[in-house]
């Protein structure tokens, strides 16, 4: 998976929990329909082949995504959610999750960007965008408890010093991955369990091209 996501998550609870259960309920048409929010359907397609692991679905390449809708847990991966400014999400996009919690979660390791943003029943909670070369882009809302051990200087970052924050943006993006879907990349690599409480490579999404 490496340090490289793009991800949009509907949940109705713990969302490890409900992956956890996904196969029982997901199929390829409901996918369709939820990346309909996305892209007009008639650019959607079926890309035609099996369906993606979840430890590769975060990130899938230009013109794909990746999709699973189940009753408790919503996922939609596709690089054109990785934006600058969380906060700036389509609203019909927010809409979409009346009643529910949304999680934008992107990153990306070739810059150490890293961004986020909590919607609770349409009410943006907290958002935050970082970058050692762009300094924070975004920081709306209170910080949320996983996040202040980060910026209290007790995950220092490894670059020495100078570095804009107390934090390798990325370290704080994996912790996130852990704290809201239960997984982190951190021992994925070679295909095994993540540590965490939700293994990535045993949830498939459905994958489609994008016209």
């Amino acid at each position: 998976m490496g340090a490289k996501t793009a991800m949009l998550v509907y949940a109705d609870g713990d969302v490890a929990a409900g992956l956890t259960e996904a196969a029982e309920f997901a199929d390829e048409a409901g996918a369709a329909e939820l990346l309909g929010l996305l892209w007009p359907p008639a650019r959607i397609s079926p890309d035609g082949e099996e369906p993606w692991e979840l430890g590769d679905a975060v990130f899938p390449p230009p013109g794909r995504a990746c999709a699973l809708s189940t009753p408790e847990v919503d996922v939609l991966c596709d690089q054109a959610l990785m934006l600058d400014r969380p906060s700036q999400l389509p609203a019909h996009l927010v809409g979409a999750s009346m009643g529910r919690t949304l999680y934008l979660h992107a990153m990306h390791s070739a810059v150490d960007w890293f961004a986020f943003a909590v919607w609770r029943d349409g009410a943006l909670v907290r958002s935050l965008s970082l970058s050692p070369d762009d300094g924070v882009l975004e920081d709306t809302g209170e910080r949320l408890a996983f996040e202040e051990p980060f910026w209290a200087g007790k995950h220092p970052a490894p670059a020495g010093d100078g570095y804009p924050f107390p934090f390798h943006p990325l370290v704080l993006g994996e912790q996130a991955l852990q704290e809201f879907f239960g997984f982190s990349g951190e021992g994925a690599d070679d295909g095994g369990p993540s540590a965490g409480r939700l293994d990535p490579w045993g949830v498939e999404l459905f994958g489609f091209q994008i016209a």
